[in-house]
């Protein structure tokens, strides 16, 4: 679980919008940009490289 602090200040690095929690699937997704960012061992890893694209049904 990220802290609800933390999630209100992240923001998409390629985008700079709001990002969504999906704790299902550990990872941040921006709707914007399309990107999913993962969450390894409670750390967000906010790398454009490390991101998956969203299908476009998920966005």
């Amino acid at each position: 679980m990220l802290s609800p602090k933390l999630l209100a200040i992240l923001v998409c690095p390629v985008s700079k919008a709001p990002l969504d929690y999906r704790p299902e699937q550990q990872e941040l997704v921006c709707k914007t940009s399309g990107l999913a960012y993962p969450i390894r061992d409670g750390i967000p890893v906010m790398l454009e490289y490390e991101a998956r694209r969203l299908a476009p049904e998920e966005r």
